[in-house]
């Protein structure tokens, strides 16, 4: 299975912020809409970097109360992982647990973001090829039997 079927079953969404935002809004998004991520760019078309959740607690860790006047920009995750439409799940699952990354954006050929993929739709994607090849396996058993 390939990326592609998980964005056309999920929708292209993306939450996406400035890089000049402010954290306190961009940790509102991620409250308010129960996401784990969101893609910082400034024309909502080109991913510049990312702020997860991870990066908040980074943040706060590291500058205390100062983080919350940041900017998205200043704490963003720089140079994250991307994935494109035609990438399967093998190849997403190893990128996100080679770089520890729980989100990938997903650019097409030309760059653009057209979607994006967390942990949880591979998962749940891959069980579905995992049950569907259960339920082959186990029709041809008993077909033969």
């Amino acid at each position: 299975m390939e990326v592609a079927s998980i964005l056309k079953a999920k929708g292209p969404r993306v939450e996406t912020t400035r890089p000049d935002t402010d954290i306190r809004l961009v940790l509102h998004k991620l409250a308010t809409l129960g996401i784990g991520s969101v893609v910082v760019s400034t024309d909502g078309r080109t991913v510049e970097g990312m702020v997860s959740e991870r990066d908040i607690v980074c943040g706060l860790n590291k500058h205390g109360q100062q983080f919350l006047d940041m900017r998205a920009g200043e704490v963003m995750s720089r140079n994250a992982p991307t994935c494109s439409p035609a990438d399967t799940l093998q190849q997403v699952m190893a990128v996100m647990t080679r770089t520890r990354h729980r989100h990938l954006p997903v650019v097409d050929a030309e760059g653009v973001l057209c979607g994006i993929v967390s942990i949880g739709d591979v998962v749940k994607h891959r069980l579905g090829e995992i049950e569907l090849e259960r339920d082959v396996l186990r029709d041809a058993y008993v077909a033969r039997h």
